[in-house]
């Protein structure tokens, strides 16, 4: 907790000290109202006293009252001015750090979690910060200074009241010792169902053609019922705390009352009235430090739960990122050349490499691509390039320079990535197209427009409603998987980069779309290098290099022709898709 209060401004920290000045008087001033009680209380059962007198008491209870009200409307304000802000900047602190962290951190947290940790944890944080702030000065306050001035009253009544005090103290110890491992529990199951539902609504197509609903329904219901009984258990526990709090509340006021009837009746005539009204005081006194005992109860409510929010916050910010910025941020001459010098990778707590001892060079102007079977690492390779994760061994090299030696940005300038999952975003097919970096959002709409031309978007992007306003889903959820290609392959040609990587981004578009489009890409891409993950030989036949990989590692490189030859794992790949007839004639 005491990490994330580093986040606040100067500003957010000067209206604190002015909300405890006013906490300050608030408590003064309800304090200050017991002793006009008590002069009002002694005038009333003196002979001879003014009417005035008690009227000027009674305003300067009214005014206290008053004062004490305006205090609390300032301070209401200003803590829930702090609170937002404080939350707004923490959520966007965590956002962008979640933005920087690299592939293997976002999985080993999930996705799930990270949206639970960016909203429910921090607005857990933030009704901490807006509602406990107060109550967790004023009621230690309170509760100090109401027992300084009793002190000297009665040893009677000020053991009684330290009795009800160790009670309080007693109960809300337990009570936390019980509940607060609980609050991990409640966070970690709103994850789960987080996951449930991102995972039901990700696959509803297939959850219906399976006729699976009955089965997501039993997973999110047996997630659901853990955590209502969870919730039930914690607010049932915290529910034993009011009743107590209200139960040694009238106990004591009645014990008071008691205790000063016996003292009352001992005592000689002068001191009755004084002792009267002693017992009146210490009775409203003994209420004010309940009644913190009571604020700091609901407090340990909040508390635990915000306690475990700020831990879970504290575990994103506190991670440190694997992928580290490099020093060189412009000034490499654009080579458009890649290559590996012996990579190797694993990943993260892998035991074993994935990749092995890969070596290749890519240069400017042309077309390399990698194929081999299910899991040969042909996707881990590419994603080297763009540092989604760094290579264990060896180098990969862009235009001569090591890629962690590039600060991310400038290295992503340089790419143009296309993944085997298209990614579409909320918007139109022009905000799709001009995402990002190209123009800020906001490429030349001449550039949007050629760049779906040369993906073979137009013939239907131009039957759609609005053209190329039309309205993207997000995810793409309104347009076929073979469209989503091709407008991420139009969002990446719209970059204009030096360097191309498609990870398996023609696999969705049928064999003449997809000859088509290779053939006008490669008329619009000359200078550039393009990067190719295929399945098909029909895609990358043509390619200047191929790499064969299996197991991780590279068992041929060369031509098609080369490799028909030399390689057998590219042969049985070429033939299980091919006649012999086809490949001769290719």
């Amino acid at each position: 907790m005491l990490k994330l209060v580093k986040n606040l401004t100067k500003k957010e920290v000067l209206m604190m000290i002015v909300s405890l000045f006013l906490i300050f008087l608030q408590v003064w001033l309800e304090l200050k109202m017991p002793d006009y009680m008590s002069e009002i209380t002694i005038l009333v059962q003196t002979e001879g006293s003014k009417m005035s007198d008690i009227i000027i008491n009674g305003t300067y209870m009214l005014l206290c009252a008053f004062g004490s009200l305006v205090s609390a409307i300032i301070v209401g304000y200003l803590v829930a001015n702090i609170a937002a802000t404080f939350s707004l900047r923490v959520r966007k602190k965590l956002f962008t750090k979640v933005e920087n962290l690299g592939i293997g951190e976002v999985k080993h947290f999930e996705a799930s979690s990270l949206i639970t940790r960016t909203t429910n944890d921090i607005t857990q944080v933030e009704m901490l910060i807006a509602m406990g702030f107060q109550m967790l000065i004023k009621a230690p306050i309170t509760a100090t200074w109401a027992i300084t001035k009793i002190l000297n009253k009665s040893w009677q009544w000020s053991a009684l009241t330290a009795l009800a005090v160790v009670i309080l103290l007693s109960v809300i110890a337990c009570l936390i010792v019980i509940v607060m491992p609980k609050f991990k529990i409640v966070q970690n199951l709103i994850d789960k169902i987080n996951n449930v539902i991102r995972e039901n609504l990700n696959g509803i197509r297939v959850v219906r053609a399976f006729n699976a609903e009955k089965y997501q329904e039993d997973k999110f219901n047996d997630v659901n019922t853990k955590l209502t009984k969870q919730q039930l258990f914690n607010q049932k526990t915290f529910a034993i705390m009011s009743p107590i709090m209200y139960l040694v509340m009238y106990f004591l006021t009645l014990a008071i009352y008691f205790i000063g009837a016996y003292l009352i009746k001992d005592a000689s005539m002068a001191n009755k009235i004084v002792l009267f009204g002693d017992m009146v005081v210490f009775s409203s006194y003994a209420m004010q430090v309940i009644m913190s005992f009571l604020m700091l109860a609901m407090i340990f409510m909040i508390l635990p739960r915000a306690s475990v929010s700020a831990k879970r916050i504290n575990e994103v910010l506190d991670t440190s990122e694997s992928i580290k910025d490099g020093q060189i941020k412009e000034g490499v001459a654009p080579l458009g050349t890649v290559e590996f010098k012996n990579v190797s990778f694993k990943y993260p707590d892998a035991e074993e490499y994935l990749l092995e001892n890969i070596s290749f060079k890519a240069n400017k102007g042309e077309t390399v691509a990698f194929i081999g079977s299910t899991g040969s690492g042909k996707s881990s390779l590419i994603n080297l390039i763009p540092r989604f994760y760094d290579a264990t061994d060896g180098e990969v090299l862009i235009d001569g320079v090591n890629v962690k030696d590039y600060e991310q940005d400038y290295l992503h300038t340089k790419l143009a990535y296309i993944p085997q999952k298209a990614v579409m975003f909320d918007g139109s097919v022009k905000y799709n197209i001009s995402y990002g970096d190209n123009g800020k959002g906001k490429a030349p709409f001449e550039k949007v427009k050629e760049a779906i031309k040369v993906a073979q978007g137009e013939e239907f992007v131009l039957k759609m409603d609005d053209k190329y306003d039309s309205h993207i889903a997000s995810g793409g959820t309104n347009i076929s998987g073979g469209q989503k290609q091709r407008l991420a392959i139009a969002r990446a040609i719209a970059r204009n980069p030096e360097i191309y990587i498609f990870d398996d981004s023609f696999s969705a578009l049928d064999y003449k779309t997809d000859a088509t489009l290779r053939k006008e890409l490669k008329k619009y891409t000359k200078n550039a290098t393009c990067l190719i993950v295929a399945q098909r030989i029909g895609t990358i036949m043509n390619a200047d290099k191929i790499l064969v990989l299996d197991s991780g590692k590279c068992v041929g490189i060369g031509t098609h022709k080369e490799l028909l030859k030399t390689c057998d794992i590219y042969k049985q790949i070429a033939l299980s898709q091919l006649s012999k007839e086809e490949l001769e004639n290719a």
